[in-house]
């Protein structure tokens, strides 16, 4: 049996790779995050602070060999500054705790993201390639990669880290999930009895975009995980597709049979400040999860994404020269997503 501690474990990212690891069934799993699962699950769920490294400490104490670490956890900071130090922590404290508890630990697995060639800034290279040179920092998945770089020389593990884009998947009170995003937004204008319209920029809406389905992204960190020669690598990693929002739009008003309208730009997170109390309407009228509207849909991200005016793109070719080959249908992805979002209750199925 291996043995897997998942930081980050009821993220979009993590919550995937949880039930991927248990449904393998040669894995045992610890998950970790700051939140208790509101399911049931065959994993032990530790709730901690990645911050508090006396009290990660003593959790983690006894907990046996850990041999692989999936970090998937990430803190939004209100700087690009002020990302670096608490996300650098949180990655050192999690790998400095587990050496000294683990006598076995074999890889470091690090979730990263487009972030990495800069696209949160402005227009950049695309298609973005592994061996792109680095933008100006701060950047701290560039301080979180060299760390690992540095920390594993000379000692018995290893790491490698992916770069996906936009994941999407099920994962509630997450700053970073597109999906629930356009969920939620999608079954407030149905009950408001408005289109379905895209609300961010033209040029956003006519640009290149892609995604990366968060059950594939947990299919790859365990294949990189299990390779040893993705030891020391890092790989851009998404479906394999590229996407326009003009194309998808339309389809996924069809999918909530709503009337679809030309995209209107307009504030997203200051407009949906006020929704909470149709959220709750909602909730009740159909039965839905009981889902707070601060926990369901991360708005501000959404906005970004909605506004970027430039094409985002990465070159998934090296992982596929490694021997990894699956690959997913961005637009089949949506759907599926949907269609599970409204089977469990958490969007209105009609």
């Amino acid at each position: 049996m291996k043995k897997a501690l998942v930081a980050g474990a009821l993220g979009v990212t993590g919550r995937a790779l949880v039930d991927h690891l248990i449904s393998r069934g040669d894995w045992e799993v610890i998950g970790l995050s700051r939140r208790s699962p509101e399911f049931r699950t065959a994993a032990k769920f530790i709730s901690g602070d990645l911050l508090d490294r006396p009290k990660l400490e003593a959790q983690l104490d006894g907990i046996g060999d850990i041999t692989h670490v999936f970090y998937a956890a990430l803190q939004p900071g209100g700087s690009f500054f002020g990302e670096v130090g608490p996300n650098l922590a949180m990655l050192m404290n999690a790998i400095e705790t587990v050496e000294r508890f683990s006598r076995k630990l074999r890889k470091v697995i690090l979730v990263e993201g487009v972030k990495f060639y800069g696209a949160h800034l402005g227009p950049f290279k695309t298609p973005a390639k592994e061996t792109d040179p680095r933008h100006m920092p701060p950047n701290f998945y560039y301080d979180q990669e060299d760390y690992l770089k540095q920390r594993s020389a000379g000692r018995t593990w290893s790491w490698t880290a992916l770069r996906p884009s936009c994941i999407c998947g099920f994962a509630t009170g997450n700053p970073m999930n597109i999906a629930t995003v356009i969920a939620v937004y999608g079954a407030l204008c149905k009950e408001m009895h408005v289109p379905f319209r895209f609300p961010g920029s033209t040029a956003a809406y006519h640009a290149i975009m892609e995604m990366t389905d968060a059950e594939i992204l947990a299919k790859a960190m365990v294949w990189t995980a299990e390779n040893d020669q993705c030891d020391g690598q890092a790989f851009n990693f998404t479906n394999g597709d590229f996407n326009r929002w003009e194309n998808l739009w339309p389809v996924l008003a069809g999918f909530f049979k709503m009337e679809y309208a030309r995209p209107q730009r307009f504030p997203l997170a200051q407009f949906m400040s006020d929704k909470e109390p149709v959220w709750k309407t909602l909730v009740k009228k159909h039965g839905l999860l009981d889902y707070s509207f601060e926990d369901a849909a991360a708005w501000p991200f959404g906005e970004a994404i909605f506004n970027l005016d430039y094409d985002v793109m990465s070159d998934t070719t090296k992982i596929r020269r490694f021997g990894f080959h699956e690959w997913v249908d961005t637009e089949e992805m949506l759907l599926r997503i949907f269609a599970r979002f409204q089977k469990m209750r958490f969007i209105p199925s009609h």
